[in-house]
């Protein structure tokens, strides 16, 4: 069995999107940072719909590049064929939206990496282990890169690997436009009608618009321009027809388009049609190599292609299976699907980056504010050089390993948090202010949440919330109206949110008092990434928490076990009841960890050294706790 499904060949690009909507790329404020590129984006698309996928390309050396490769990694494609080219820049692409029939954008591409592509970037190896091998026109239009394409798709019929074609003419990509017609879809040109033509018989399967195909077959008129390109391939032949669907022919061209194979299309809202055409080919992509038939595969790649235009960006706005298939079952219920709560939650929490599934979280808490500030011989400035200490004992445990985090706050730890980013752990800031009930935020987020925009991606928020069922109404509602503000803030920055819920501190609690909060948060629309609870005492609790949350929402990251100060002892017997529950991914803890250094460092009493190997040390036993607790209960499972 071969171990790809798809490779994709061509361009690869970082696409920055204007986030105003509405106006000229030129009265743009802001853009999002995507990857791009049709082969880029259909690898990543095709990923997400579960296919095996890999990509071949050029990135330049550089930041940009690096964030195409690291993007692709984690969105499971393959990026052994990604080559990093010394000399040139990676492409990038400036995009707009200005209304439902302009989406104005700047290609910068003179000279860029991918378009030195070459034969030598393809890999016989690699090539051999795909099913299939897809090419997209804008790498015919050189002879060097055109030289690569043939190779590849030599190799790929060698190893009896089928190959196809998304045309995806931009006439600009071509030289027949200049630098300000990027938006350009069309022009006439018997020179490259030419280059395509001497191709296409290449291809299992062939994709394009109605203009893509003039192009292709040299004519204006779509079925004289099918019969052309079917005069000189036997491929079947998929013809995009924008809100009508699209079509098949998998045999002679017949007397109106409306014969052919189609699926149904969906009735949305036009948001945003950069980018649709690649969800339309991932969609495809899934359904032609999964065998189904083309009516099925074009409903797929309908249904994906919908997706891309009622969202912002390419990628990102393309669907996992599970938002997918549910789609497909459930329909449309909004036609502006950005704005239907149930496939927005779904999007999200099916397609984010970074741990999930069964990988520990052994996390350190070094985000506390207040319990240090107490702290004899405490001031800013030595809390701030404690906080790096922490960050030096958690490297020293994690050693470059996957499943360890911290928590840090941005206010005293700031030189820590900074000096953390690219070390490979997860890390989570508070936004509470200590101690806060109602429920405050530190000042530095404001009143508009407009500081969560200045957060890296990879930052995770964490709020905690001193809460209880019979707590009266009027701190209820202003808690939640807190709450619910910053996970639409989360959501809007596209950062992760950890919801941190405490009631014993200020009320009894019993083995349903967590898991009625959890309900609550959930009916008034909070879907946190993440959860913090406490070290429950009994395993109805847990179980109890656990089916609250997998209620509403059977994606949701996990949850986390804080310490509350707890001797070592208790919390590891708290750690391995949690074990048992496998929503449950792990700790974090602080006091328990570094509460004894913190004393004695902050007094004088320590050194940095002392301090650094006392918390590694509890750190680690912690961390050693946790995978033993948790092995036991696989082991007994």
């Amino acid at each position: 069995m071969k171990s790809l499904d798809v490779i994709t060949i061509g361009r690869a690009s970082v696409d920055l999107y204007g986030a105003q909507v509405g106006g000229r790329l030129e009265d743009m404020g802001s853009f999002q940072k995507y990857i791009g590129g049709s082969p880029c984006n259909m690898a990543a698309g095709t990923a997400r719909l579960g296919l095996r996928s890999a990509l071949i390309t050029r990135v330049g050396d550089e930041h940009m590049g690096r964030f195409i490769r690291e993007e692709l990694a984690r969105e499971g494609v393959d990026v052994r064929g990604v080559r990093t080219d010394p000399d040139r820049l990676t492409a990038l692409v400036l995009l707009g939206i200005r209304d439902e029939q302009q989406f104005p954008l700047i290609f910068y591409r003179e000279n860029c990496a991918d378009m030195a592509l070459c034969e030598d970037d393809i890999d016989e190896g690699l090539i051999a282990e795909a099913r299939a091998v897809v090419a997209t026109g804008t790498h015919l239009s050189h002879p060097r890169t055109e030289a690569a394409v043939l190779k590849a798709l030599a190799l790929a019929r060698r190893h009896g690997a089928r190959t196809a074609l998304d045309i995806d003419y931009r006439p600009n990509l071509w030289g027949l436009a200049g630098h300000g017609a990027g938006e350009s879809r069309f022009i006439e040109s018997a020179a490259v009608t030419a280059r395509l033509q001497a191709t296409l018989h290449l291809f299992d399967l062939i994709v394009g618009t109605e203009e893509e195909f003039h192009i292709a077959g040299g004519s204006t008129d779509t079925l004289a321009a099918l019969r052309a390109v079917r005069a000189v391939s036997k491929a079947t032949l998929v013809c995009k027809r924008g809100p009508m669907g699209a079509v098949a022919f998998t045999g002679d061209i017949p007397g109106s388009l409306d014969e052919g194979e189609a699926g149904p299309g969906f009735p949305i809202e036009v948001f945003n049609v950069l980018g649709a055409g690649d969800g339309f080919m991932s969609g495809l992509l899934k359904g032609w190599m999964d065998d189904e038939p083309w009516p099925v595969a074009l409903t797929y790649a309908n249904a994906c292609g919908a997706f891309a235009v009622s969202r912002h960006g390419c990628t990102p706005a393309y669907p996992s299976w599970e938002e997918l298939s549910f789609f497909l079952r459930r329909g449309v219920v909004t036609p502006a699907l950005r704005k239907d709560p149930a496939l927005e939650q779904l999007h999200w929490s099916t397609n984010r980056h970074g741990p999930g599934g069964d990988e520990a979280m052994r996390v350190f808490a070094f985000d506390h504010r207040l319990q240090l500030e107490q702290m004899e011989g405490a001031t800013p400035e030595k809390i701030g050089a404690f906080k790096g200490l922490c960050l030096d004992a958690a490297l020293a445990v994690q050693d470059g390993k996957p499943g360890y985090g911290i928590l840090c706050d941005s206010r005293l730890g700031r030189r820590a948090l900074y000096r953390a980013a690219g070390t490979g752990l997860w890390i989570g800031r508070p936004v509470e202010w200590p101690g806060s009930r109602p429920l405050q935020l530190e000042p530095e987020i404001g009143p508009d949440f407009g500081g969560l925009s200045e957060w890296p991606l990879g930052h995770v928020v964490k709020v905690l919330c001193f809460c209880h069922p019979d707590d009266d109404s009027a701190t209820s509602a202003a808690q939640e109206d807190v709450v619910r503000r910053l996970f639409h803030a989360c959501r809007r920055n596209r950062l992760e949110m950890l919801l941190e819920i405490i009631p014993s501190k200020v009320g009894p609690v019993d083995d349903d008092t967590s898991a009625r909060l959890i309900r609550r948060f959930y009916e008034i629309g909070v879907y946190p990434d993440w959860w913090k609870l406490e070290p429950f005492t009994s395993d109805a609790a847990w179980t109890n928490a656990c089916a609250a949350i997998t209620a509403h929402d059977p994606h949701v990251r996990g949850v986390v076990v804080l310490g509350l100060d707890a001797p070592e002892d208790q919390l590891a017997a708290a750690l391995a009841l949690a074990a048992r529950h496998d929503l449950v991914k792990g700790f974090a803890v602080g006091r328990t960890i570094f509460a004894e250094a913190a004393r004695g460092w902050l007094a004088g009493k320590l050194t940095d050294a002392e301090a650094v190997a006392m918390m590694a040390a509890t750190y680690r036993r912690l961390c050693t706790i946790w995978d033993k607790a948790r092995a036991t209960k696989d082991i007994a499972a």
